[in-house]
């Protein structure tokens, strides 16, 4: 017998899971006349963490994706999903049998994450709508967005910080929020798990230098990479406390649940952020639970894709719990981002690696690059993902002897 507790959880999910229902319902129409032909996969030059897939149907119509996998695991992996010859449309049945629930294997989470990008992308170009449309509609017409710190040379000059931050105010895109490690206070010497004393008054004035440097208008989130044990988390925070940072993200050398989050979140003030190296609602459910974190952070390449991150959020919407996105991805894994970003009512904030010298990510896109402007995405317009991948970008980083298989 379902307890009252359980009861109002059921009641809270039902409307938020009605995306799914109106997105069958759309897709109605068209179910059962297309069929999957093939699935391939190819990995960029510069993709560092994943590769795109591409999946063509008998309808000339593809979609794209983009797994957190490399091209070898993909190539390996992608028959064993028996996608082929398959409905594209039923997205929901095939997030179910490729992440073990029907069938008896658990293939690689961020290779279906990257197919499930690819449906929806596909599903949109069928049904003529932007994916923000086929999740229900857009919450909001811009995503806010934020962007990296690595630029900056030395956090331990102040004039060094002054260098960067005259770079970061003229940027076109206007980013006014950036994340940096502690790390960049400690190039050269061995980090973690256990912080020093030294270490500890370098990363305090480095972000007090990075402060001083960008005002009170850049917002500074402070990235741990799991590097440190769960004293040496709380003695960072408080360390990093006075510049007032966005969040203080995976701190923990260990990236599971324990009490230990939430030993650090009740040691500071600062949002306590976590969830990049996790997968599906089953890992984020025990953070979101005892909320032990501020915000959760999954990446749509790793996480379970659209509908494994849109599961994420509409539990953590249940417990007031705001979601960012984690993506140091192409333009794919960053339109699939800012789809999932506009439809979701718990949605903070999106990572991106837009704005970086060269502008090699944007010019992926042939005809529809992003748009940012005051650190907003623009929502795209087209059908599906809305992009359209420029062919002479495309084989200009496409490594030598490799293709589309």
């Amino acid at each position: 017998m379902w307890t009252r507790r359980e009861m109002l959880k059921i009641a809270v999910a039902w409307p938020a899971g009605a995306w799914m229902a109106r997105f069958k319902a759309l897709a109605a129409p068209l179910a059962g006349t297309v069929k999957i032909t093939a699935i391939k996969a190819l990995q960029l030059d510069y993709q560092s963490d994943g590769c795109l897939v591409k999946i063509e149907t008998d309808a000339g119509v593809t979609g794209y994706g983009e797994t957190g996998v490399d091209v070898q695991m993909a190539r390996a992996r992608l028959p064993r999903l028996r996608l082929v010859g398959e409905d594209p449309l039923a997205i929901e049945r095939h997030f179910l049998q490729m992440t073990g629930v029907i069938h008896p294997f658990l293939p690689s989470i961020p290779l279906v994450s990257g197919i499930d990008i690819a449906l929806w992308d596909l599903a949109g170009k069928l049904l003529g709508q932007p994916v923000y449309k086929l999740l229900g509609g857009p919450l909001r017409q811009q995503v806010a967005m934020y962007s990296h710190g690595d630029a900056l040379k030395d956090m331990n000059s102040l004039a060094s910080c002054r260098e960067w931050a005259q770079m970061v105010r003229e940027q076109p895109e206007g980013f006014t929020a950036f994340k940096i490690e502690p790390n960049q206070t400690l190039r050269g010497e061995q980090v973690g798990p256990v912080v020093t004393t030294a270490q500890l008054t370098r990363i305090a004035r480095g972000f007090a230098n990075v402060r001083e440097a960008v005002g009170d208008d850049i917002d500074i989130g402070v990235h741990c990479h799991n590097q440190w044990d769960m004293p040496s988390s709380v003695a960072i925070a408080r360390a990093v406390e006075p510049i007032k940072p966005l969040f203080f993200e995976d701190p923990l050398s260990s990236v599971e649940y324990s009490e230990s989050w939430l030993t650090i979140k009740r040691s500071t003030r600062i949002p306590i952020l976590t969830g990049e190296k996790l997968e599906l609602l089953k890992q984020f459910k025990p953070f979101i639970d005892n909320q032990a974190v501020d915000i959760i952070h999954p990446d749509v390449s790793y996480a379970g894709g659209i509908t494994g991150c849109r599961k994420i959020a509409d539990y953590a919407a249940y417990y007031r719990i705001p979601m960012a996105l984690h993506n140091i991805g192409t333009l794919v894994r960053t339109y699939a981002s800012v789809h999932l970003a506009a439809s979701i009512p718990n949605f903070y904030r999106s990572e991106c690696r837009l704005g970086r010298p060269g502008r090699i990510y944007e010019k992926m896109a042939l005809n529809n690059p992003p748009v940012i402007r005051n650190s907003m995405f623009q929502l795209p317009q087209g059908p599906g993902l809305g992009l359209e991948l420029d062919p002479a970008h495309m084989r200009e980083h496409t490594p030598k002897g490799e293709d589309w298989a």
